[in-house]
């Protein structure tokens, strides 16, 4: 029997069914970007979250939200780097305490390289962060902090024993009521007996539990089996039971792999957890992107992820949460009194110089060594195809244009120095020239079309519309990837300080 249904109503369900799936869903990542080892806290109706940096200054890119689906970088914990600090700015840990922010970081130690866990607090949620220095000093190595206070006393736990030839463990101390000093005896939370890696731990406690959310397995690079594991106790200075259900969240078919967070309460009061993964396929080579899950209890009183064991990127959307703004296309045309807070730079090969004036960026980073090329300003790729263009504006012997850049000793460089255009490789410090043009064009416009994440093509012109491409096929740049980053477009210099390059513009276009 056929049913007829009235056509205004078919058209009324229709606009509804339409109207739901497109509004109850978000995609993750919900921060595009290299941004890993993310930290969220909520301060009345808004959000605040931060990320390792590693090796790129400003130090720990800090965010701000309304719904913690929509964010907008808003600066850096430190534009300026500790003194006692010398790299692997890493996973940095947000906390509120007495209506002040803190910020637990972990850094490398300049005068022994022993990296250590760092502590810096802002009296207002947007900062600025003032520096205390080192907090904890533990071993060969600390990281990943993490405070929880329970029933008034403050804890803080952190990863401890990864370098020595021994179990990695969870450890923990009293902290004192300022939140800057280690009190009483170490104790143990959780011993990495399976030896597959233990660190980015977050507590949290529900019902008659406290539960230890952590990350196993390798964290990083394109072949991450990095997931999420858990384990609780009656009291949170443990014994610990791991559950046997484990790992509770993994890669799959839409990311490699997934792991260490924070977790924080929704604008629904759900309880969501803010992670990093890698992507599947080409865009993994967007580095570790910020993703978000919403996290519930089973009748056994274990935790698991709503969307299931596998990570996956659509996500029924947080109540009362607004649309998800696609991530817009990156330009800066100079004309502000300040860099956009999206920049970052080579802070530990060079000396930074860059001046904005007449709406033009006038970059003269000095080399510290000969093996080095140069100062950079970059920003993180948000997607597997873009493209990324300039204007250089003047001409002299130094080295000026853009760049494709793994770290100091891998990149590509489209450049002009006089009156040539190259184009250059550096592996492994070992430069090649692929190519030199000999023009008259001045000024010069330069563009790199970067597909599959990797694949470039490399183009010059004297307008700005009409493109001359200069290699025949594309370039795979996937070996300037690093074990714990990934390559960022952006700006070079290489020369000396009174030479320097002049940009009129710079954009990152997504396609």
């Amino acid at each position: 029997m056929n049913t007829f249904i009235p056509c205004p109503l078919y058209l009324i369900l229709l606009v509804l069914l339409t109207a739901c799936s497109s509004t109850q869903k978000f995609t993750n990542p919900v921060i595009s970007g290299d941004l890993a080892d993310p930290s969220v806290i909520r301060i009345h109706d808004t959000y605040y979250a931060t990320s390792t940096s590693s090796e790129w200054a400003p130090f720990y890119p800090y965010f701000k939200s309304k719904d913690l689906i929509n964010w907008t970088q808003i600066g850096h914990i430190f534009d300026v780097q500790p003194e006692w600090t010398s790299s692997s700015f890493w996973a940095p840990e947000l906390y509120e305490l007495n209506g002040k922010v803190y910020c637990y970081y972990t850094a490398r130690r300049r005068s022994d390289g022993v990296t250590c866990i760092g502590v810096a607090i802002a009296n207002s949620p947007e900062g600025p962060f003032v520096d205390h220095g080192i907090l904890i000093d533990h071993g060969t190595e600390a990281i990943d902090a993490f405070v929880f206070e329970d029933e008034g006393q403050l804890y803080i736990t952190w990863k401890a024993y990864g370098l020595d030839e021994r179990n990695i463990e969870i450890v923990g101390s009293k902290l004192s009521a300022d939140g800057l000093r280690l009190e009483g005896e170490l104790f143990s939370l959780l011993r990495d007996d399976e030896g597959i890696g233990m660190e980015g731990q977050y507590h949290y406690k529900e019902g008659d539990y406290y539960y230890l959310i952590y990350a196993a397995r390798d964290c990083c690079g394109p072949k991450s089996n990095y997931d999420v594991r858990v384990a609780r106790a009656k009291s949170f200075t443990g014994p610990y039971e791991k559950y046997e259900g484990n790992p509770i969240l993994t890669g799959g078919k839409e990311y490699v792999s997934v792991g260490h967070g924070t977790g924080v309460k929704g604008l629904d009061d759900n309880h969501y957890y803010l992670c990093h993964g890698y992507l599947a396929g080409d865009n993994v080579y967007q580095g570790r992107q910020p993703i978000l899950q919403q996290i519930k209890m089973d009748a056994a009183g274990w935790p698991y992820f709503v969307t299931g064991k596998e990570a996956v990127r659509n996500q029924q959307l947080i109540e009362a949460a607004k649309k998800q703004k696609e991530t817009p296309d990156f330009e800066d045309s100079f004309d502000s009194q300040s860099l956009k807070p999206a920049w970052t730079w080579n802070y530990a090969f060079a000396t930074n110089e860059f001046e904005l004036a007449n709406k033009q960026l006038h970059l003269k980073g000095t080399p510290k060594s000969d093996n080095n090329y140069g100062t950079v300003m970059c920003i993180r790729p948000t997607t597997q195809h873009y493209s990324f263009e300039t204007q250089v504006v003047n001409q002299n012997d130094a080295a000026k244009g853009l760049t494709l850049y793994g770290d100091h000793k891998n990149l590509f460089l489209l450049y002009t120095q006089g009156k040539e255009l190259h184009l250059k490789s550096v592996k492994d410090g070992q430069e090649t020239l692929l190519q030199t043009i000999v023009h008259k064009a001045d000024p010069m416009y330069l563009k790199v079309e970067v597909t599959r994440g990797v694949y470039c093509d490399f183009f010059w012109s004297t307008d700005g519309q009409a493109w001359n491409k200069i290699n025949k096929e594309a370039i795979d740049a996937a070996a300037l990837t690093r074990w714990d980053r990934v390559a960022r477009p952006g700006l070079i210099h290489v020369g000396n300080a009174n030479e320097p390059a002049v940009f009129s513009y710079f954009k990152m276009k997504r396609h």
